[in-house]
């Protein structure tokens, strides 16, 4: 299981699990997963990061290697 800051940064953004899945185009369940730490494809990363406002440039503020 990786380490990520999902859910930190999710709530710091006051966004839901539902909010952040839908901009991501990803399921809620998908986003629960990950922000307990396990993996997911790159291209779901991809999605979340790019919702989230980041530039995928930022991929390590949000996951980490």
């Amino acid at each position: 299981m990786s380490k990520n800051s999902l859910k930190k940064i999710r709530e710091y953004l006051l966004m839901s699990k539902a909010e952040l899945a839908r901009e991501a185009k990803v399921s809620p369940i998908t986003i629960a997963r990950i922000e307990k730490g396990m993996k997911c494809r790159m291209e779901t990363k991809r999605k979340i990061i790019l919702a989230l406002g980041y530039s995928l440039s930022d991929k390590n503020k949000i996951f980490s290697a």
